[in-house]
């Protein structure tokens, strides 16, 4: 890290506090936006995988919908409540990145700016991409899955708004961080830490972190949870592989 002999521990803390501010008035503003949204929000967006028009069903030619109920007395309310805040957290994501992005950049030299100025501009792009996959294919073929899953024809599923709410919130935040994945890795692999060869060797161990992840992710551990969860963990570390190509060769930063 670059020398910022500049700026005292004092001038450190008021630019922290300043990104700290900024970053908190975006997500507010975006909360109060999202907030009046909660009509097209849910019915177009939260509660569209539970419906038979979704278009992976349409896609895959399946019949499928669900019917949510609600036994709790504030559950309704508490969720748009945390639907809000998280919708704002993905909407602000660039944002966020970007504030982060600034308060470290002086700190970096120049060689190091490069590397992850790139890395933080992909961080946003795997982040949309890992929600995206969380919420238009692990999280509806889960939830056909249990959906049609029965011990007995004599206990019919009924599944209640929060833990479908429970579910989706978990699938799609969890894919949404760990995208990100690669992302860390082209920083590490650019500043030297780590290289194709590491990952490569360490592949056998990533296998069995993903199996671990992905039970942690699917508490309920049937196969087909694990497989839909670990196959696209996986194939992420692949890809990191793939972003670290020039990692071998990073040239010494300077002192």
């Amino acid at each position: 890290m670059a020398q910022t002999g500049e700026m005292t521990f004092w001038d450190h803390l008021e630019e922290l506090r300043g990104s700290l501010f900024r970053m908190l008035a975006v997500f507010g503003i975006a909360v109060v936006v999202l907030f009046f949204f909660k009509t097209f929000l849910f019915d177009n967006v939260i509660l569209a995988p539970s419906k038979s028009d979704f278009f992976l069903y349409r896609l895959l030619g399946a019949d499928f919908s669900l019917t949510l109920v609600n036994i709790e007395v504030a559950a309704q309310f508490m969720i748009h409540m945390k639907i809000t805040f998280i919708c704002a957290l993905i909407v602000t994501f660039p944002y966020l990145i970007f504030e982060i992005w600034r308060f470290i950049a002086p700190a970096l030299y120049k060689k190091e700016k490069k590397a992850v100025r790139g890395a933080f501009l992909f961080a946003s792009v795997l982040f949309y991409a890992g929600v995206a996959v969380g919420y238009s294919i692990v999280f509806p073929l889960m939830l056909n899955f249990f959906s049609g899953y029965q011990v007995s024809p004599d206990v019919p599923n009924t599944f209640s708004l929060t833990s479908y709410i429970s579910m989706f919130t978990s699938m799609v935040l969890i894919f949404g961080i760990v995208f990100e994945f690669p992302t860390v890795s082209v920083v590490l692999s650019s500043l030297g830490i780590i290289t194709k060869e590491t990952l490569k060797t360490f592949r056998r161990h990533a296998i069995c972190a993903v199996l671990i992840l992905a039970a942690v992710i699917t508490p309920s551990g049937d196969p087909f949870s694990l497989m839909i969860v670990s196959v696209p963990l996986y194939l992420l570390y692949e890809f990191s592989i793939l972003l670290c190509r020039k990692g071998e060769n990073v040239e010494n930063i300077e002192e």
